[in-house]
């Protein structure tokens, strides 16, 4: 029996790699959604490897882009945190009318 491609082992390997690429240079925030769908890739094709192994190959390739998506999804989260802190600063410097502290 030859052995085929796993079908969307590509797929999450392509959401994990944009979903950093998303986070650190473009998005921020967004390059989260790009994980959540690498994520529900993996699962779909690891449930199909789990069902057939001897049938399928690039295996690998899905659970390197399941790594790559949950850090990917650990920047975006660090990221948006990081905004929301940000524009809460930004709302407390114009409600007060100053920096509260003397340098």
């Amino acid at each position: 029996m030859s052995q085929q491609p796993l079908p969307g082992a590509s797929t999450v390997l392509t959401m994990g790699i944009l979903s950093i690429v998303g986070t650190l240079f473009c998005c921020g925030p967004f390059g989260a959604i790009f994980s959540i769908i690498g994520l529900v890739k993996a699962k779909t094709a690891s449930q199909l490897y789990q069902q057939n192994p001897e049938s399928y190959t690039d295996y690998s390739n899905v659970k390197t882009g399941k790594i790559l998506s949950y850090i990917g999804l650990g920047l975006g989260l660090v990221y948006l945190v990081l905004l929301i802190l940000y524009f809460g600063l930004i709302i407390a410097v114009i409600t007060t009318g100053e920096l509260s502290g003397e340098f």
